[in-house]
């Protein structure tokens, strides 16, 4: 078996030779660490990108088999962004700008974190009307030309090393990247009906470019959604006003999907997910990644006892235990085990690799997973 045929077999519950040694991308500054350290060249530890091919020689380093990506995605954004512009240089260091979604954001220079939201363009319906709904319209621009969905069909069907994805877009993220957590919010309240208008708008493009792209021939193992919706105590969205108004377009997608035989429906999304998790599956999305072990111990265990086996994963390994020891790494290793036992679940760090994590233990990780499941 290949890396696409084992990683399918396992969310499918179907026989496999071995479990695939998966990871998902490392913190910029990990990689300058380990280029100090000797492990990597300059080049691997500037080029990094999710699935290219620096990605692969880095993989291939450590003892992993591929990075949990997606290969295709239409454009479900704003087109064209916004242009970016500093808009205020402070003398402690700290900057104000303004970002391609038109987020006015707090950042200091070299700090690794999620800038802090200040502001944005989208202070009303008027701003809707004339700054964001233009950029947000339909059309072949979003997805590529027939030739060029041609050549990604190529590329999905002979894909060996690892499955195929195709990006379904994001249905709630997206609008948070625009307006801000707190914009978001707020919307809700002070205008309805626009709260409404914005989620409808990216829904349909959503939906119009998975349409497009399927009916073009394109065949995806997988469909993945990127949200990052939740914190640690729990969603940062109504999971009512959620239910309502952005899970009819999960089932949707979903539908459309299972009209091409693609079953497997993943989603991205960072943070204790557990109040979203029931309305996902009831809409189609059955592989949750990357299950953040975080300060709230997530794990796939209560949800497969809570919603059957229809619901699988990938991520839930803690991370945390590369900047530890190999005994550390070990134990985190023996509480997998009995998760990789229940089927349909994938082990993957459960996130990018932090500036903390080791090499020596990375890969030792890598060789015991391979030891243990291979």
């Amino acid at each position: 078996m290949n890396n696409r045929e084992r990683t399918m077999a396992v969310l499918n519950y179907q026989n496999y030779d071995k479990m695939p040694i998966v990871h998902f991308g490392y913190w910029w500054e990990l990689l300058q660490k380990w280029h100090q350290e000797g492990h990597l060249t300059k080049e691997e530890a500037d080029g990094y990108g999710d699935g290219n091919e620096i990605d692969k020689k880095i993989a291939d380093k450590l003892g992993f088999d591929f990075c949990w990506t997606h290969q295709y995605g239409a454009n479900n954004g704003l087109m064209p962004q916004f242009e970016y512009k500093v808009l205020e240089q402070r003398p402690d260091g700290f900057v104000i700008h303004q970002n391609g979604n038109g987020l006015i954001e707090e950042t200091r220079p070299g700090a690794g974190s999620i800038p802090a939201t200040v502001g944005t363009l989208m202070t009303g319906r008027e701003a809707w009307e004339e700054l964001y709904k233009p950029r947000l319209q339909p059309g072949k621009q979003r997805y590529g030309a027939p030739e060029q969905l041609a050549d990604i069909k190529v590329y999905l069907d002979n894909l060996a090393d690892r499955p195929a994805g195709a990006h379904a877009g994001s249905l709630y993220g997206s609008i948070r990247d625009m307006l801000g957590v707190e914009g978001l919010s707020y919307l809700y309240a002070d205008d309805e009906d626009l709260y409404i208008e914005i989620i409808d708008t990216i829904g349909n493009i959503c939906y119009e470019n998975m349409k497009a792209v399927l009916e073009s021939g394109v065949k995806p193992d997988f469909l993945h959604y990127w949200e990052d919706i939740c914190f640690k105590n729990g969603p940062l969205v109504n999971p009512e006003i959620f239910k309502t108004y952005v899970a009819p377009y999960y089932k949707k997608i979903s539908e459309l999907a299972h009209k091409y035989e693609i079953n497997i429906i993943s989603l991205d999304c960072d943070g204790c997910i557990d109040k979203l998790v029931p309305i996902w599956l009831q809409n189609g999305v059955n592989t949750m990644f990357p299950i953040e072990v975080g300060t709230w111990n997530a794990s796939i265990r209560p949800w497969r006892e809570a919603y059957g086996r229809e619901l699988r994963g990938v991520g839930g390994m803690n991370k945390n235990v590369l900047a530890c020891d190999f005994k550390a790494v070990d134990g985190e290793i023996e509480r997998l085990k009995p998760l990789v036992d229940l089927g349909g679940f994938i082990p993957c760090p459960d996130h990018r690799l932090p500036p903390n994590a080791g090499w020596d233990n990375t890969r030792y990780y890598c060789d015991q997973m391979r030891k243990i499941f291979g």
